[in-house]
């Protein structure tokens, strides 16, 4: 059972772009929903990891606005998921809540939603990846810098499977069914979680229908990640192998991995301690800018700074 106590908060979810239907599975979970309206959520694979479970609403909070890009969206969502008001405008929720969720996966856009919020003082959760390029990672860190409450994750730091992969590893592998600017973060996140922070290069290169990311960790494992488009069938299975033995754990109970991300976002917004320092999405943002950079420059090696947070330049072409 959830434990809140106190005012339950005012929550706002904003953006709806294709691919990502985010702003129906997080609000479900927080606020619950209605299952005739919520079969009508043009993600069938919501209705059905959601159907799998009871109704049962995060304590603590609620979605009460909505704003989407598709103004035609933002009703259908709030009829499937019980929100009480559709804004015209992202800023009209000002004065109104006491957080906002960006719910969006665009790492070049975010820095630009998220800046009204930002600076109106509200506490700002925003969807993986929080930024794909330095000029927006250096404004994040100056917000950081100057005191703003900011929190970006992949669902799949709170993925039960998770504690199935604890140990000591010399290589772990994994497939991402989506591109490595979306969704290579919900790869790199629980491998981090489990190698902790000290990513040094990274190689982007390509492979038939997609790209292949080499990186290598202070630890001594060896990461490969794959992003190959379309690719669903073994997509969030991790391959992780030892001295003297092996695993191989596929990613799969998505309920459960965004309810408690959800849980720890409200938490954090009610006051709470932040669930992981901003240090670990800060350098796993310089990892993904990495990738980008080499693909750039024909797959050459990309160094992550060993303090991203800081430095001018997130990454530089590896000698």
């Amino acid at each position: 059972m959830d434990s809140m106590v106190g005012p339950e908060l005012r929550l706002a979810m904003i953006g709806m772009i294709p691919g990502n239907g985010h702003p129906y599975s997080w609000s479900a979970l927080i606020n619950g929903y209605n299952r005739a309206e919520m079969e009508k959520c043009p993600y069938p694979v919501i209705p059905k990891y959601l159907g799998a479970r009871a109704d049962n609403p995060i304590a603590g909070a609620r979605v009460t606005h909505i704003w989407t890009d598709d103004p035609s969206d933002a009703g259908k969502v709030a009829a499937a998921v019980k929100i009480e008001c559709v804004v015209s405008n992202p800023e009209d929720v000002i004065g109104e809540v006491d957080g906002v969720i960006i719910a969006t996966d665009d790492g070049n856009d975010h820095a630009r939603r998220a800046r009204p919020f930002i600076e109106a003082g509200l506490p700002v959760f925003v969807d993986k990846p929080l930024a794909t390029n330095r000029t927006d990672l250096r404004q994040f860190a100056e917000w950081i810098d100057s005191g703003a409450r900011i929190l970006s994750s992949s669902g799949m730091r709170y993925a039960p499977e998770l504690e199935e992969l604890r140990g000591t590893w010399r290589w772990i592998s994994a497939c991402t069914p989506k591109s490595w600017e979306r969704y290579g973060i919900h790869l790199l996140e629980p491998i981090a979680c489990i190698l902790g922070p000290g990513f040094e290069t990274v190689r982007l290169v390509p492979c038939p229908g997609g790209r292949v990311a080499h990186l290598s960790h202070r630890s001594g494992t060896v990461v490969t990640i794959v992003a190959l488009e379309g690719s669903l069938g073994g997509a969030f299975t991790f391959h992780a192998h030892g001295e003297t033995e092996g695993k191989s754990v596929t990613f799969s109970d998505t309920y459960s991995a965004f309810r408690r991300q959800m849980h720890a976002v409200v938490e954090w917004m009610r006051g709470g301690a932040h669930p992981h320092p901003y240090s670990e999405t800060s350098e796993l943002m310089s990892v993904l800018i990495a990738g980008i950079e080499s693909a750039e420059h024909d797959g050459k090696p990309v160094e992550i700074p060993a303090d991203p947070h800081s430095r001018t330049h997130i990454s530089s072409l590896a000698v």
